[in-house]
């Protein structure tokens, strides 16, 4: 395994991260386990979840997959060894289980306490590594939504410093160490950044964002924030939610997977362009005689401001695969037929 700095701290997180969200919907706490075990073994010291998970969300397995991390560190004892994202989720509508609905997610002081304090709980932990806010409050681009569009009428969002203020207060509690932004815009970025320099308030460490060889929006200017700020990049939905496996190509619905569960939820990834733009790197892939997920995954894991990966797996076969990408540099010559393929058709799945 690799490992990388987290920002400015002196914590080392491995390139691989082991996403959870699956956890406690399409897998069981058994099979969580031993992704944990696995992952463990395999060098893997950081874990992202989130108050939200399960996926898909829903009242019934709200938080479940939190209660399932936490088991895991009651029955292993290994809390220590390792670190540990989470996130609070954000204002949106249908998530009217989560502390009484939209109305009730922004990001004051009496919502990050409670949501805080309820994660802890679930995860049977005193403390929370990174904890990161899931997506803004006010209304940008994200979950696929390519273009900002102004809304006048947006301004009822909690103000960054006072959010800043906010998490200082958590961590003067002891309960969370570090923060992190997610589904982030590089004004949001720069601003929170300006923030805690101007305040002496805590900095953010990380950025959450989707990436992958389909979805490369980050290239364009959150990329400098990330590199020129040491605020790194970790990379969510590297497979494009497992579309870049090739697993879904001629319109196969393999049992248990994402898109033959929810179809609609995920449309991002599925598009025309994307499916033509996938099987040619799926194609590539197999040209080089790469296990397409693996390769998929590594070239997320080499781009010069990511700090980890944050991979997911249904199966142990294919955490195997996704995990195997550590062990693999592209060459120059393999990334110049990657580009080839990006730049005949950029980001087709955002």
């Amino acid at each position: 395994m690799k490992y990388r700095k987290l920002g400015t701290t002196d914590i080392k997180v491995s390139v691989i991260c082991l996403g959870t969200m699956t956890w406690g919907e399409q897998n069981s706490e058994k099979e969580a386990f031993r992704q944990m075990d696995y992952a463990v073994e395999r060098g893997i010291n950081f874990f992202d979840t989130a108050e939200l998970y399960s996926v898909m969300p829903r009242k019934e397995t709200y938080g479940k997959t939190e209660e399932i991390i936490g088991n895991w560190f009651q029955n292993k004892k290994n809390r220590k060894d390792i670190i540990l994202a989470s996130k609070i989720a954000s204002r949106s509508q249908g998530l009217e289980w989560i502390r009484k609905g939209s109305k009730y997610l922004g990001f004051d002081k009496t919502n990050l306490n409670n949501a805080i304090d309820q994660s802890l709980k679930r995860l049977k932990t005193d403390y929370i590594d990174l904890y990161q806010l899931h997506w803004p409050e006010r209304k940008v681009p994200k979950f696929g939504v390519l273009d900002f569009e102004y809304d006048p009428n947006d301004e009822d969002w909690t103000p960054l410093e006072e959010v800043l203020e906010n998490l200082q207060m958590q961590i003067k509690a002891g309960k969370i160490r570090n923060i992190g932004l997610s589904n982030e815009t590089p004004w949001g970025v720069m601003k929170f950044l300006e923030k805690s320099k101007e305040k002496g308030l805590p900095r953010v460490m990380s950025i959450q964002n989707v990436y992958s060889l389909v979805n490369r929006i980050f290239d364009i200017a959150n990329s400098e924030v990330s590199i020129r700020e040491n605020c790194g990049l970790l990379a969510y939905s590297p497979l494009a939610g497992g579309r870049l496996s090739g697993k879904y190509l001629n319109n196969q619905t393999p049992k248990n997977s994402r898109y033959t569960l929810w179809p609609r939820r995920f449309s991002r990834h599925h598009t025309e362009r994307g499916e033509r733009a996938i099987k040619s790197y799926v194609d590539l892939a197999k040209k080089i005689n790469i296990n397409p997920s693996t390769f998929a995954n590594a070239f997320v894991n080499n781009r010069p401001f990511v700090t980890s990966n944050i991979i997911g797996a249904t199966s142990m076969e294919q955490l195997k695969e996704n995990i195997d990408s550590i062990e693999l540099d592209l060459s120059p010559e393999i990334l110049k037929l990657i580009n080839e393929i990006h730049l005949s058709d950029p980001n087709p799945c955002v």
